[in-house]
């Protein structure tokens, strides 16, 4: 996978989620959530967040276990299209990727964060978001 969340600034501590034996998932992925607790990489936009994994999981490893953070500064990609204005709630765009969230995403659980800095209209521009809010 591209474009993994880097984190800058650990607010929490990660917990524990529940994944398929035969995921791969790389350390820095968004992370959408399905119940009960389940999380897998994140594929669309406005996934329902559930985290970002906080270590690597190798598929058919025999864990059915990952941490992801719930709380943090991280490094996350904008995908291509509108421009990010700080302070603005962000929600995924497609696998790893970020977009300003829509009101709904918010009321439905599905914001990542708030933007810590702009981001213009230019694809893959990286910026800094508190995951989890304020």
């Amino acid at each position: 996978m591209a474009n993994e969340a880097t984190l800058k600034v650990k607010l929490d501590e990660a917990i524990d989620f529940t994944v398929a034996d035969g995921a791969g998932i790389e350390k820095g992925t968004i992370l959408e959530l399905t119940d009960p607790r389940t999380a897998a990489a994140n594929n669309g936009s406005g996934d329902v967040f559930a985290g970002i994994a906080a270590r690597e999981k190798i598929a058919d490893d025999g864990r059915t276990r990952l941490s992801g953070f719930r709380r943090g500064i991280f490094d996350l990609t904008k995908a291509s299209g509108g421009a990010i204005t700080t302070g603005q709630w962000v929600s995924t765009s497609g696998a790893n990727l970020i977009k300003t969230a829509t009101e709904a995403e918010i009321a439905a659980g599905k914001g990542v964060g708030i933007a810590l800095e702009d981001a213009a209209v230019a694809t893959s521009e990286v910026i800094e978001v508190l995951v989890g809010g304020c």
